[in-house]
């Protein structure tokens, strides 16, 4: 089935890049498509959700073929039925505009990251604990949180390999670090990094949702100091003879990496700062230099960290190509998925998907922010944030002003509902599955699917219903 649908897609793209008269089209109008659209984007979803837990031997060897099968169901019928230049123009356009510089940056990160190499004699007590989950949320709205994930997990293993119970020390790792820390730039979560490919400026996540993050960050770290002091104690009462403590040191390998992540801030701010006015029309998308040149200076900064890193640091931190190119393969399949999804959204009240607005809009026509908050977040926990963030992002109007201006509380409601509430299982944030496959890996005996579901549930559900009452009461 794929191998056709693969053959499909390719002749779309190859009878569309020959024809010069393809690119005059108009584009896919939203208010004709009706909801089955919408069916290969839950399709590669569902597939993404199950397929690591479900069928991992197959997943593994086959998950490019999948993502692949679902892009033609979602390409090859646009042509068939709106003709092929259409189709073809939304792919290339989703393509250049979106997934493209999404990629480039989560590929940049990665590879600075994981140049980074922290060693030392660390040993898990409940203050270096604490200490290493508050730094890790720290950077992560720097490096990413796959990134700080990928610096810090495994230092923090080897520093609670002699503790009984140290699976709650990962799953507050994946809570903290690989979700909440990202809350407050595009560089920390990929779906605030759509946002800013959207016109989003760099710094609004920092300058308005900083108080939400520190308390929302704030209450779960004191919640795993409390829960770590307890198993610390229980700990302490079995000793092995003649063991002995070392002194503790810390030491941080790859330095030039450091300033490669302050080129990659300098990079992403200069394209949404300098605006030379140029622009390129590549198979009917228009592309901005600043764009062009932010992306090219991002590969760059990944050739050099590749250059000036010792392999002997990648090595140590287990650094492999196969998360990045998993990652590209299923984004590159979800985005072309989700082009009709995209285009009934931007319908509002004509698209297929009215009801959905509804729900979230109040009888005078004003957006509803706790409603954007819960429903964004609880999609986020199963269906990954970056493209329900999309979703949701479109559905309350795509203007990026006006999501920053008079909808100012509806865009953080999203962000924050991506962000926050992504942590509630391990599909939720590109970082969970990765955090849990290594910590398994490690010998730590990590809760299931649906066990870290109820650890997750317990810690942060509390939390967000408190977040809740402070937005709904006004007295945040």
């Amino acid at each position: 089935m794929w191998r056709s649908a693969a053959l499909t897609l390719i002749a779309v793209v190859a009878a569309v890049l020959g024809s010069d008269d393809a690119w005059a089209s108009t584009p896919l109008d939203g208010a004709g498509l009706r909801w089955p659209w919408a069916l290969p984007f839950i399709g590669i979803l569902l597939t993404i959700a199950s397929g690591p837990l479900l069928f991992p031997r197959i997943w593994h060897k086959h998950y490019g073929k999948l993502a692949f099968m679902w892009s033609a169901f979602t390409v090859a019928p646009l042509a068939a039925i709106y003709g092929t230049p259409v189709a073809a123009a939304a792919f290339v356009h989703t393509m250049l505009t979106e997934f493209l510089s999404f990629i480039v940056l989560l590929f940049t990160l990665y590879v600075v990251a994981g140049g980074i190499l922290v060693t030392g004699n660390l040993r898990g007590t409940p203050f270096v604990n604490a200490a290493m989950l508050a730094l890790g949320a720290l950077i992560a709205s720097v490096v990413g949180t796959t990134g700080a994930a990928m610096i810090l997990v495994r230092p923090l293993i080897r520093a609670n390999a002699w503790r009984l119970n140290n699976a709650h020390v990962i799953v507050f790792f994946i809570i903290l670090v690989g979700n909440i820390g990202g809350a407050l730039s595009p560089l920390g979560d990929p779906p605030l990094f759509v946002g800013f490919l959207r016109g989003i400026d760099f710094f609004w996540t920092t300058q308005n949702l900083w108080r939400e993050t520190a308390l929302v960050g704030g209450l779960a770290l004191a919640a795993f100091v409390l829960l770590d002091l307890w198993h610390y104690r229980k700990d302490r009462r079995i000793t092995t003879v003649g063991e002995s403590v070392l002194p503790l040191s810390l030491r941080i390998s790859g330095g030039i990496n450091l300033l490669l992540v302050a080129a990659v801030v300098a990079a992403i701010l200069a394209s949404g700062t300098w605006k030379p006015g140029i622009s390129f029309n590549l198979y009917g998308t228009t592309l901005d230099l600043e764009n062009v040149v932010r992306d090219g200076a991002l590969v760059l900064i990944a050739i050099l960290s590749l250059a000036l890193t010792p392999n002997e640091h990648r090595g140590a931190n287990g650094f492999t190509w196969e998360p990045i190119v998993e990652v590209a393969i299923l984004f590159a399949g979800i985005f072309t998925c989700i082009i009709p999804v995209i285009a009934m959204l931007q319908a509002g009240k004509q698209g297929a998907f009215s009801w959905l607005l509804v729900t979230v809009t109040a009888p005078d026509g004003t957006p509803l922010p706790i409603a954007y908050f819960w429903a964004t977040g609880i999609l986020s926990a199963f269906l990954d944030n970056a493209p329900t963030y999309l979703v949701f992002f479109e559905l309350a109007g795509g203007n990026a002003r006006e999501l920053m201006g008079p909808l100012a509380p509806t865009l953080a409601a999203i962000s924050m509902g991506a962000v926050y509430i992504g942590a509630l299982t391990y599909l939720g944030n590109a970082p969970n599955l990765m955090i849990y496959a290594i910590a398994s890996e490690r010998g730590v005996k990590m809760p299931s699917f649906f066990g870290y579901m109820g650890w997750a549930g317990t810690i942060m559900l509390p939390i967000l219903a408190l977040l809740t009452f402070l937005s709904v009461a006004k007295l945040w």
